[in-house]
């Protein structure tokens, strides 16, 4: 064991409450959520910072020791890469995401450059003993919220809103926040939060400076990125804290990161009878026509499942939105330009769904 001084700490690490003096074991599970030392070995000018765990965008610089975890990534738009099968002190990863989630395989991308390439110091011990001569490897899931033991029924559940989109960058955060505000000035209280992608508490501040409180990520419930197989259940667990909240808010609204065909377990959401009869409308965020077709048919033919509205880029212009309304047949609502004016329509509990019966 050694002692080390950390320069920033990453907002992946958020709920394991790190101090900046930290204590470096040698042996480092290569597994997702191991929380590690590393030391940035490169400087960049593009996708060059850190969340760190108060939500600040901090500047990253060669000779900087930060607080990550290991974990994977499958991005449409930015870097790749996955958990190493083994880790161990002087080996060299790369900075996956801005949240601080360390990997593999990631390689140059355009417009973002190289990545940063990180030097592993070690693994960050915790001591939940006391005893400080007795540490073990930490990690993400240490410091998680704990999962309801009882998962309340979905007919009794606020009203919850679901966005869903074509892929990352397709509109979901911003017409969420939108959302929020709009549903605060109508005297209803709103919790939100996140369900699926990689770790980065950015959108979920974004939803409590819109209004919403509480909120609530994937990452709060251990989940460094998510999956087919870890989405549901910690999504569950996500949405049964919101509905907890005292007093019961009056509205829920859920972002799933990602697109409807990405890796990150959308798919696996909308299969799940708890989840899908818990949503009373869905907001649809694509970035084109082409997108909001696909992303209608494929929310029709296999989960039985028809947008409320659609949002996003496609709204932007008046070909888009006239292709939504009359191709389509689904009202646009423009979350940049339109203000509240949907409110009413996304809070109709017009579509209960309460179980699959459709293949998947």
């Amino acid at each position: 064991m050694k002692r080390c001084t950390l320069d920033k700490i990453a907002s992946v690490t958020h709920r394991s409450r790190l101090s900046k003096n930290v204590v470096l074991g040698t042996r480092i599970p290569a597994t997702e959520g191991s929380i590690v030392a590393c030391r940035v070995l490169n400087a960049k000018t593009s996708y060059n910072h850190l969340e760190d765990v108060n939500g600040r965008m901090v500047a990253l610089h060669p000779g900087d020791i930060i607080a990550g975890a290991l974990g994977h990534r499958d991005a449409l738009h930015g870097y790749s890469g996955q958990v190493p099968e083994t880790v161990e002190p002087g080996d060299e990863l790369q900075l996956l995401n801005l949240g601080g989630v360390l990997g593999t395989g990631a390689r140059a991308t355009p417009g973002q450059g190289d990545p940063f390439r990180m030097e592993v110091l070690g693994s960050i011990l915790s001591f939940p003993s006391g005893d400080r001569r007795h540490g073990q490897p930490a990690s993400v899931s240490d410091g998680a919220l704990a999962s309801p033991v009882e998962i309340p029924p979905s007919d009794s559940l606020p009203p919850v809103i679901a966005l869903v989109g074509t892929s990352m960058n397709s509109g979901k955060t911003t017409a969420a926040c939108a959302l929020i505000a709009a549903i605060r000035r109508t005297g209803r209280t709103v919790a939100a939060g996140k369900l699926t992608g990689i770790s980065l508490r950015r959108d979920v501040l974004e939803m409590a400076d819109s209004g919403a409180d509480p909120t609530a990520l994937f990452t709060d419930f251990g989940v460094v990125t998510t999956d087919e197989n870890n989405a549901p259940p910690s999504a569950r667990a996500l949405l049964s804290h919101l509905a907890a909240a005292d007093p019961t808010p009056g509205v829920i609204v859920l972002e799933m990161g990602d697109g409807l065909l990405g890796t990150y377990g959308v798919r696996a959401l909308l299969a799940d009878d708890f989840i899908r009869s818990s949503i009373d409308a869905i907001v649809l965020c694509a970035n084109d026509p082409v997108g909001a077709w696909g992303a209608m048919t494929l929310l029709d033919e296999r989960f039985g499942l028809s947008p409320a509205v659609v949002s996003g880029p496609v709204t932007d212009s008046d070909a888009g939105r006239s292709f939504c309304r009359e191709s389509l047949e689904l009202p646009c609502w423009n979350a940049l330009t339109d203000g509240g004016g949907i409110v009413d329509l996304v809070l109709k509990k017009s579509q209960p769904v309460k179980s699959l019966e459709l293949a998947v």
